[in-house]
C-alpha cells in the first residue's frame, strides 16, 4: 500500500532503504521518544526493522518528502497494538524536519487509511517529556484520555510516563485546539504528573 499527500509519500520500507532508515532515526533525541525502537540505532537495527512481517491491518509506512529529485527519508509511520492490546497510531520524524507539519502531514493521511480499512478507532500516546508529539496528536483530532501509563522504552532502558489520547471524530484536518484551552489541559496535566512523581 501507498499514499500519497500534498508534500509526502508514505510506502513500506524495504531493504534498500536500511542506510537512509539508521541515518534518519539514528539520534538519541529521536529514537528515546519511541517505545520499540534500540539505542544506539544502526543500519543492522534498520535492517531487522525493515524485515518485520507486515500485518494485514497494521500498516507500516517510512515518509518521504516528496521533491524535484529523489524523495527524501523524513520519518515513519504506522498501527500497531499498544501495550494494552487497542491499535495505537505512532510516528517519529527526523530531528532536522522537525516543525515542518510532516508528522501532521502523515498523521492525517493514516488516519484515513484506517478508516478506509474498517480499523476500529486509533489510541495513541507520547511521552511526557516529548509535549511536541502531544500538540501533532491534537491537531490530529486526538482528545487526551487523562490517563497516564508506565510505558517501556528500549532506548532509554526503563519505563516512562505516557500521556494517552483517544480518537475523536473526523482525521483532525478541521481540529482547532484554542490556545487557551491547550494551556489549561497541560497545566493539569503538568499537576497530575507531578502528583504522580511526589
Amino acid at each position: 500500500m501507498f499514499a500519497r499527500t500534498e508534500r509526502l509519500l508514505l510506502r513500506p520500507g524495504w531493504q534498500e532503504d536500511a542506510p537512509a532508515l539508521a541515518r534518519a532515526i539514528g539520534e538519541e533525541v529521536v529514537v528515546r521518544n519511541l517505545s520499540r525502537a534500540p539505542w544506539p540505532y544502526g543500519e543492522e537495527e534498520a535492517q531487522a526493522f525493515l524485515s518485520l512481517p507486515l500485518h494485514p491491518d497494521q500498516p507500516r509506512f517510512l515518509i518521504f518528502a516528496r521533491t524535484g529529485g529523489a524523495p527524501r527519508l523524513v520519518g515513519g509511520c504506522g498501527i500497531s497494538p499498544s501495550p494494552e492490546g487497542a491499535l495505537e497510531l505512532g510516528y517519529w520524524i527526523a530531528r532536522p524536519y522537525w516543525g515542518l507539519g510532516f508528522a501532521t502531514e502523515a498523521g492525517r493521511q493514516l488516519v484515513r487509511i484506517a478508516r478506509a480499512m474498517n480499523l476500529p478507532k486509533l489510541g495513541a500516546g507520547h511521552f511526557v517529556d516529548n509535549p511536541a508529539s502531544g500538540a501533532v496528536l491534537r491537531k490530529l483530532g486526538f482528545r487526551p484520555t487523562g490517563k497516564v501509563a508506565r510505558r517501556y522504552s528500549v532506548a532509554r532502558g526503563g519505563e516512562a510516563a505516557c500521556a494517552l489520547f483517544e480518537e475523536g471524530d473526523g482525521d483532525g484536518s478541521n481540529a482547532v485546539t484554542p490556545m487557551r484551552g491547550r494551556i489549561g489541559g497541560d497545566e493539569d496535566f503538568r499537576e497530575h504528573i507531578r502528583l504522580m512523581a511526589a
